[in-house]
């Protein structure tokens, strides 16, 4: 039986029936999901550097479930979402073209987006907020990258975001490990200057692909 089986196999190769592989293409884009990311994150920030900042409304159990919700799905999701649209887009499909600035886009995204998950759920249940000074460290040396690859590529815009984040993550740092009380404020601050610029790179890039704008992004 093994030697009928072999000898099939042997024919079919002979034979010149292979197997043939097709590469999978699709058709180059243009729209960039970008913008999902942006006013996700910058809607996050306004949430949070807003009752950081000004206190209001006061922290309670009821705010915190109501802010944790806040957090998953906007930074959180809509950021994760887009990270993984380009990810897949640039790695899979190659539907963004040769912009290989989007992969750093692609890793912050992502990156930034499942933290915000672990931050909201910990918001949502009132657990410590100690350790995040640690996670702060790693999310400083992710958002000096990304300062340092899109001033490389020109896209001063982008890196004027990444700024903001690393000044956030900063000041996160001695806020959290050292109970740094007034770091909570200034986090707050940053984060809803942050989340202003956010707001215009939003603006800036739809109104430029849906309506072929040279607003400056």
């Amino acid at each position: 039986m093994l030697d009928e089986w072999k000898g099939i196999c042997s024919s079919l190769l002979t034979g010149g029936r292979k197997m043939e592989t097709r590469a999978f293409t699709s058709a180059a884009s243009r729209f960039v999901p970008v913008a999902i990311g942006f006013f996700g994150l910058g809607t996050g920030y306004f949430i949070w550097g807003g009752q950081a900042l000004f206190g209001f409304p006061k922290t309670s159990p009821e705010v915190n479930r109501t802010m944790g919700m806040w957090g998953f799905w906007m930074p959180g999701f809509m950021q994760f979402i887009t990270g993984v649209y380009l990810l897949i887009g640039l790695t899979w499909f190659n539907v963004f073209g040769d912009v290989a600035p989007l992969y750093m886009a692609g890793l912050a995204f992502t990156a930034y987006g499942i933290h915000w998950f672990a931050m909201a759920h910990r918001r949502y249940i009132e657990a410590s907020a100690g350790p995040d000074g640690w996670m702060a460290i790693a999310f400083l040396f992710l958002s000096i990258l990304g300062v340092d690859v899109f001033r490389r590529a020109g896209d001063i815009p982008v890196m004027i975001i990444f700024v903001g984040l690393s000044l956030i993550y900063a000041v996160e740092i001695p806020t959290r490990l050292f109970s740094w009380s007034p770091g909570a404020r200034l986090v707050g601050l940053l984060q809803l200057v942050t989340g202003v610029w956010l707001m215009y790179c939003t603006y800036a890039i739809t109104v430029d692909l849906a309506l072929g704008a040279k607003a400056w992004v």
